[in-house]
């Protein structure tokens, strides 16, 4: 198979028919193979009815859906579980990803032997204080802290090889940076392409102002989880050494001090509770580093859903 198009949706119902065409008129230009997985993230509205009119109707079209609400890293998860195409590309259900790059995006892939290739709405048709300044902010943390060279981790119209999608766990709110999940699980070849953005037609946006925290707060699990996931004690371990060693400094200042002035008082000093307080969190950094060297070898990390219903999976 060519092409899978995995698309997360919450009460997309009036987009569904208008992109599905648009999806089949450029398969069909091309003559692609291909599947569509539309992944219903408990949808309140009947979106899960018409995927399920479109599937009648066009046999490629495939759906999940979910008993509740789970949020969009859960949604790709699953959808690239389902996956079957040589190359996998996901984009938003609500019209603002123009099907007509799904082609080039598929040969940058392919032909340029990339790994990954992120679009990047260089022109937005968003609201620019709710939406353009904050993700440009995490859009220069997230290039700072991975060393990948993208203007727009938050775009959802991206290309994947198939190995790296059955390579990665997206959980969380880490759609954000499956980039940066794909470059800690080995995949470097990573690219980039300016794409159209296009002004919402139908419903409203589904994000809020928490995202913007969460997607800071997922930045920095990714960067601690990459680095130290496989090691935790190598974190822990190494600053528990490093408060235990100042309060045991401290510790033998004081019995030095006492063993040459008798009547130097321990208790009363400053340095006393200074030693005492690094020492506990040195002994506690050391704990928390066994425990998760334990969590890590005795336990394998996986997220489950709750699926009502497949469609054609």
């Amino acid at each position: 198979m060519d092409l899978s198009l995995v698309i997360p949706l919450l009460n997309e119902e009036e987009s569904l028919p208008e992109l599905t065409a648009w999806i089949e008129r450029v398969m069909d230009e091309h003559h692609y193979t291909y599947e569509i997985i539309f992944v219903d993230d408990g949808s309140t509205d009947n979106s899960w009815e018409v995927i399920q009119q479109l599937r009648a109707r066009n046999p490629h079209v495939k759906g999940i859906k979910f008993q509740r609400n789970y949020g969009k890293s859960a949604g790709l998860n699953e959808g690239f579980k389902a996956a079957q195409g040589e190359v996998i590309i996901t984009m938003d259900a609500d019209l603002q990803d123009s099907p007509d790059e799904i082609p080039e995006l598929r040969r940058m892939i392919l032909e340029d032997n990339l790994d990954l290739v992120s679009g990047w709405k260089k022109k937005r048709y968003d609201n620019r204080l709710t939406k353009n300044l904050p993700s440009k902010l995490f859009n220069a943390a997230a290039r700072r802290m991975s060393g990948i060279k993208l203007h727009d981790f938050n775009c959802g119209l991206k290309a994947y090889r198939k190995k790296l999608v059955k390579s990665i766990e997206v959980y969380g709110e880490m759609h954000r940076y499956v980039p940066v999940l794909a470059k800690w699980s080995g995949f470097r070849r990573i690219g980039e392409k300016v794409v159209e953005h296009r002004a919402r037609k139908y419903g409203v946006s589904k994000f809020g102002w928490n995202r913007f925290i969460n997607g800071f707060l997922d930045l920095l699990s990714i960067f601690f989880i990459g680095k130290f996931g496989k090691r935790p004690m190598h974190f822990f371990g190494l600053w528990g050494t490093i408060f235990f060693l100042i309060g045991l400094g401290f510790a033998l200042y004081l019995v030095i001090s006492k063993l040459i002035e008798p009547e130097f008082g321990i208790t009363n000093r400053p340095g006393f509770y200074i030693s005492l307080t690094a020492v506990i969190l040195g002994v506690q950094l050391f704990l928390a580093g066994f425990l998760g060297e334990l969590v890590t070898r005795n336990s394998a990390s996986r997220n489950f859903y709750l699926i009502e219903e497949k469609a054609g999976i």
